[in-house]
């Protein structure tokens, strides 16, 4: 009598994971992508393959304070992240003029960007890319929230907030007192900014 209750539950066990391979393969992992727990699981793999950043390069860690990061806007000036924003929960998202998804997303941001106002949620996009597409770029793709600059690398913004292999797109919330709270490889779907953005 064991050894069938094994048999059943080895057989089991298979075709569970056959079924999960098959999903896999057939819809690609954006259902468990769009979880926190998925999203955890990735951040987890890419950063256990990643080479390591350059020596000296401070890298964020979840519930931290996040690295003073200074970068440039697009009218030539300093912006010093979070604390430009001090006092307002932050979103960050890392994008360039050539990644598709990033373009696809461009719309949900700017939404979201809107809907926060003054008083929520603060979206900055910061490009990995020449200040001369970017420009282009945003002469037909329309958004309102700030567009810093940076260029991509082995210790670059992207790196330095847990984004090792530089994935585009990619999104991080950092509290209003300036801590990591979560991480985002991939583009947002419509509408759902809103909730993966509540701290």
């Amino acid at each position: 009598m064991k050894s069938d209750t094994w048999k059943i539950l080895l057989v089991a066990l298979v075709a569970g994971t056959l079924g999960l391979v098959a999903a896999f393969a057939v819809n690609g992992p954006g259902p468990l992508l769009r979880t926190e727990i998925g999203q955890r699981l990735l951040q987890t793999a890419l950063s256990r393959s990643a080479p390591k950043p350059p020596p000296g390069t401070e890298v964020a860690q979840r519930g931290e304070l996040v690295p003073i990061l200074s970068l440039t806007g697009l009218n030539g000036r300093q912006i010093q992240l979070p604390s430009a924003y001090a006092g307002r929960p932050l979103l960050i998202n890392f994008w360039a003029s050539w990644c598709g998804p990033c373009v696809k997303e461009m719309p949900e941001l700017q939404r979201f960007s809107v809907e926060q106002a003054s008083n929520g949620v603060q979206v900055v996009g910061i490009a990995l890319d020449d200040v001369d597409a970017v420009r282009d770029f945003l002469t037909r793709v329309q958004v309102t929230y700030p567009i810093l600059l940076d260029s991509p690398g082995p210790a670059d913004t992207g790196v330095r907030l847990g984004n090792p292999k530089g994935v585009l797109p990619y999104s991080v919330l950092i509290s209003a007192d300036g801590r990591l709270l979560k991480q985002r490889i991939g583009p947002f779907a419509d509408g759902e900014v809103t909730s993966w953005a509540k701290p």
